[in-house]
């Protein structure tokens, strides 16, 4: 199997796949349960969401992990379990897609904030990091996915400990919950200036509200100059609330139209975040092949 650096280095688009938690809440996830625990409790569904979008056409999966860092998980039913966690999640992942289709291991945020807004400081945040990103190289995965960070800080101490960990290749992806700022008013000019000297394999965005807004933080990405691949994966757009429950309104032909798009824009892996379903993935690597 080509590594994810080589599928880079060939040209043409990588295809990630959709969301996680909103997908495990169609299939049966009840309201308060953590993704992370279907990795124990009903990992035949962990698997087959894997499965789904690798038969879509996703040619790189993220393990169910991203809230498993041992801060995050303190306060929850897998407290102590981080690295059993994110070792399972691995190896659930490869089971599902085979050795065809690269697994990368998720990393979300701590959830908490960094001093002195909150209590999260620099060596709690690498240790906490870097036993996740051992444990989700322990359960082999192919590279490291720092994604829906927010706060530069953060970002940058989870650069630091997963490259002092491991030797995987690693994404950092933000998000722009502000149109085209992060919650803590982070720009993508001041992350491409941030993160390029720290030889990441790619970096990028995702979650985030609206596709036009996606495609502006892509056009905002592009104008630096960077030569770091873009990683871009938006919401199935902005989320209703409706009498039937939370609604994305971008259907997969809307969604596979509009994201195939940001493949011209510059962006190199492209995916999607909440909402986005096996059949969005499909109409996406559809669009993208027309």
């Amino acid at each position: 199997m080509l590594s994810f650096s080589d599928r880079l280095a060939g040209g043409g688009i990588l295809l990630a796949d959709g969301a996680t938690g909103t997908n495990y809440q169609d299939m049966g996830m009840e309201p308060g349960v953590a993704p992370e625990e279907w990795v124990f409790d009903a990992p035949e569904r962990v698997i087959d969401l894997h499965r789904r979008f690798a038969q879509a056409g996703s040619e790189l999966v993220l393990t169910c992990s991203f809230g498993g860092s041992p801060v995050r998980l303190a306060d929850g039913a897998l407290a102590g379990r981080a690295q059993e966690l994110n070792r399972r999640a691995a190896e659930l992942a490869r089971e599902a897609v085979g050795g065809e289709t690269l697994v990368a291991g998720s990393i979300g945020p701590t959830g908490q904030l960094v001093e002195p807004l909150g209590p999260l400081g620099h060596d709690a945040a690498v240790a906490a990091f870097a036993e996740q990103a051992r444990a989700l190289a322990d359960g082999g995965v192919d590279l490291l996915v720092l994604e829906t960070f927010f706060a530069l800080d953060e970002a940058l101490w989870a650069v630091e400990a997963v490259q002092a960990a491991t030797n995987l290749p690693l994404v950092a992806s933000f998000s722009f919950d502000q149109g085209t700022r992060t919650m803590m008013g982070l720009s993508p000019t001041q992350v491409i200036a941030a993160t390029e000297p720290l030889g990441l394999a790619a970096v990028g965005a995702n979650c985030g509200r609206s596709l036009e807004d996606m495609a502006a933080v892509l056009a905002e990405f592009t104008a630096t100059g960077t030569n770091t691949p873009l990683w871009i994966k938006p919401n199935a757009g902005v989320p209703q609330v409706t009498a039937q429950g939370v609604v994305y309104p971008e259907s997969p032909e809307s969604f596979g139209a509009t994201v195939a798009g940001f493949k011209d824009a510059g962006a190199r892996i492209l995916g999607g975040c909440c909402g986005s379903t096996p059949a969005h993935i499909a109409a996406l690597r559809a669009a993208l092949a027309a």
